[in-house]
């Protein structure tokens, strides 16, 4: 245990210090112009660029709200034990799953991109993030759970890779770095504060009503954003 505990320590600073090598050795990068006026009066212009701009605010709050209510991942440990009975193993596949499903989606994107209906794409994988939370909230079956955590991982990733690509294409060279900031402390807070609207409503629902409520949630966030931010939902090209 001591050298697996090691490893982990020791090894993630390594990789680190290839990614910053790797970096220096990129030739050919533009150096970004300097932006004028206080950091105060830049950080203002940011939040106003995004809230001016509704496919940036629509991308952004979608994945915001999406992920504040669907978090199943935060209870997985209750689900193994309680729901599923399938104890310590069991929750280290269902633990697995989500990772599982969203690699092999990444991996798929790198073979064939979006080339089209980008903002479709974008809500279809909300929407099937809510869904598959939804059939992991009833399902009773360990393998139907372990699907429906995977489609929900999968669907995830390609709601991030197009949210994100999207920000980076709409967002002029400017204004790209502090659009990205806001984005970055949005979707991290989400993560952390969805895990508490879980542990929360479990408190008050159960852990199946949590999920429950939380699938439910995402798929009307889902719908009132498809008619809220049409641009966003029309966007179509990720060039």
């Amino acid at each position: 245990m001591r050298h697996l505990a090691g490893r982990r320590l020791y090894g993630v600073p390594r990789l680190f210090l290839i990614g910053v090598l790797a970096t220096l050795t990129i030739t050919g990068a533009t150096r970004p112009v300097a932006q004028l006026g206080s950091r105060w009066s830049l950080v203002k212009e940011g939040l106003a660029y995004v809230w001016m701009n509704k496919i940036v605010l629509g991308a952004i709050s979608l994945d915001l709200f999406a992920v504040l209510l669907g978090g199943a991942t935060a209870l997985l440990p209750v689900f193994a034990r309680d729901v599923l009975h399938v104890g310590a193993e069991g929750f280290g596949v269902l633990r697995a799953a989500p990772a599982i499903g969203a690699a092999s989606i990444a991996v798929l994107l790198a073979v064939k991109p979006i080339k089209q209906r980008a903002g479709l794409y974008m809500f279809g994988g909300v929407g099937v993030f809510g869904a598959a939370t939804v059939v992991f909230a009833l399902s009773k079956i360990l393998i139907l759970s372990v699907v429906a955590l995977a489609v929900l991982g999968g669907a995830d990733m390609l709601s991030v890779y197009v949210r994100q690509t999207l920000i980076q294409i709409v967002t002029p060279d400017a204004m790209r770095g502090r659009v990205s900031a806001v984005s970055s402390l949005f979707i991290g807070a989400s993560n952390e504060l969805g895990e508490f609207e879980s542990g929360l409503t479990a408190r008050f629902l159960g852990a199946v009503g949590s999920c429950l409520f939380g699938g439910i949630g995402a798929l009307a966030v889902t719908g009132l954003w498809a008619r809220m931010f049409p641009d966003l939902r029309k966007a179509d090209r990720l060039t």
